[in-house]
């Protein structure tokens, strides 16, 4: 499915002296399998701009398209387009509630009516998807869990509903390195393997060096830049100008030209930077 935003503004407090303009004339398209990092300093309008994704804000101004369906028009089946995008919030283990992991994960399946067949079948994929064994897991209260297990459960309540795209707001926020691995391994593999769509905003470059496809950088609620990993990580001066940065093996990459090593510009992965050290190394071996 495609995702079309035209023109869009939104403002908060409109009309009044406390007016700010969070998201200011963005236009983009998000196609089918892209993997979408969205990056930007605090304030930038990152938030903002996913929960238009799924209708939870009504633009000031401007359009979102869900296949050519605009999402706020007047007639359009919201609840319908919604369930076909998952968004995953900022902490999104504050919102379990329900006795048992398996309730939880089944809260929106049930109330999509399907039946208990149904309900149990996507139950077990879920958690398969992130990661937990339904025969340990699904009769437990949720809050025995470690927080990454919380994390992964609520993050499995939305795969449970099927979207053809997922949106998740800093996934990894305050997890551990292990559970914050955990969790890109997961994200890594349900675009992998099953082609979901994915948006993600994170602050950590070297998260979204790992997993994105595309990358949108926002400053001051505008695209300042929209391409490849490998294109916006190469312009670091640009990067560093609105406050953000580029992953640890960019830094690194431009360090070692800068000291006369003879490296492409564009290196931003750890392994690709390696396997140039590597060959640099073994060109300077004496025979």
């Amino acid at each position: 499915m495609s995702i079309e935003i035209r023109h869009l503004t939104h403002c908060y407090s409109e009309g009044s002296a406390l007016r700010t303009v969070a998201l200011d004339d963005v236009s983009l398209t998000i196609h089918d399998g892209d993997f979408l990092g969205i990056i930007g300093h605090t304030g930038s309008g990152k938030s903002t701009l996913v929960q238009h994704l799924n209708g939870l804000l009504k633009p000031t101004s401007g359009q979102v398209l869900i296949n050519g369906e605009d999402l706020n028009g007047e007639h359009v089946n919201r609840k319908a387009l919604r369930q076909k995008i998952g968004l995953v919030f900022q902490y999104p283990e504050y919102q379990l509630f329900e006795e048992t992991v398996a309730k939880d994960i089944a809260f929106g399946p049930k109330n999509q009516g399907l039946s208990a067949a149904e309900i149990d079948e996507r139950v077990r994929f879920a958690l398969s998807c992130v990661h937990l064994e339904y025969d340990e897991v699904a009769e437990k209260s949720p809050f025995e869990l470690s927080g990454g297990q919380m994390r992964r459960v609520a993050i499995a309540g939305v795969i449970a509903m099927r979207p053809e795209v997922l949106i998740l707001d800093e996934p990894t926020a305050g997890l551990d390195p292990r559970g914050r691995d955990s969790i890109l391994t997961m994200l890594e593999e349900l675009h992998g393997q099953q082609n979901t769509t994915i948006v993600m905003v994170s602050h950590s470059m070297d998260d979204m060096a790992r997993l994105a496809t595309r990358l949108l950088v926002l400053s001051e609620g505008k695209v300042v830049a929209d391409g490849t990993p490998r294109e916006i990580f190469s312009r670091e001066k640009q990067m560093v100008s609105i406050g953000l940065g580029v992953p640890a093996a960019a830094q690194l990459c431009s360090r070692l030209i800068a000291a006369g090593y003879d490296l492409p510009s564009d290196l931003y992965r750890p392994e690709e930077l390696r396997e140039h050290l590597l060959r640099l190394w073994k060109e300077a071996r004496p025979c």
